[in-house]
């Protein structure tokens, strides 16, 4: 049994969710987002609740009872107030401009390194921090990370592209060999 997939989710003033033809769309201020409902699932709305409950007993089937009450209460939650994730850019000589929705990094390779915002994807760009939000959780969450991976945090002296308060394990570089 799911401990997650059993809670309730409580729908603010301002939404408002569909259930139709095994998907469940979710409309607020923001945007509009839709998920596949699994078979094994069914999701109902009650008093202003969306209240998910087994249809089948399979093996995953408590695995996506519970998934599916999180990526609902994210819908709902994004299409509310957004996500965001920021990026801190470290290293002489790097630097970041935004070109419309784009976002070019100068990043010590030989040419600008352009990322293109995805659709519902909006970058903004102060002094060395990159702000990547949205209202889609997992879309944010994977330009962000694709962002990062164009120039990961090296371990000696911290240059490159991390998460705002990422802790980056740093090493010892080579000791001089003392003469004797």
């Amino acid at each position: 049994m799911s401990r997650i997939g059993k809670q309730p989710i409580e729908i603010p003033e301002g939404v408002e969710i569909k259930i139709e033809q095994g998907e469940i769309k979710v409309k607020g201020p923001k945007g509009e987002l839709v998920q596949d409902i699994p078979r094994e699932i069914e999701v109902t709305i009650k008093e202003g609740e969306v209240i998910l409950n087994l249809k089948k007993k399979t093996a995953n089937a408590p695995a996506l009872w519970g998934l599916l009450r999180s990526l609902i209460f994210n819908m709902i939650e994004g299409v509310t107030k957004g996500f965001e994730k920021q990026l801190e850019i470290e290293g002489v000589g790097y630097r970041i401009a935004l070109e419309g929705n784009k976002l070019v990094l100068s990043i010590g390779y030989s040419h600008p390194v352009n990322v293109e915002a995805p659709q519902g994807i909006e970058f903004k760009v102060e002094k060395n921090l990159i702000t990547v939000s949205g209202i889609n959780k997992q879309l944010v969450g994977q330009v962000a990370a694709d962002i990062r991976d164009q120039k990961k945090p090296e371990p000696y002296k911290g240059k490159g592209i991390h998460y705002l308060g990422e802790v980056i394990r740093r090493k010892a570089g080579k000791k001089t060999a003392g003469t004797e």
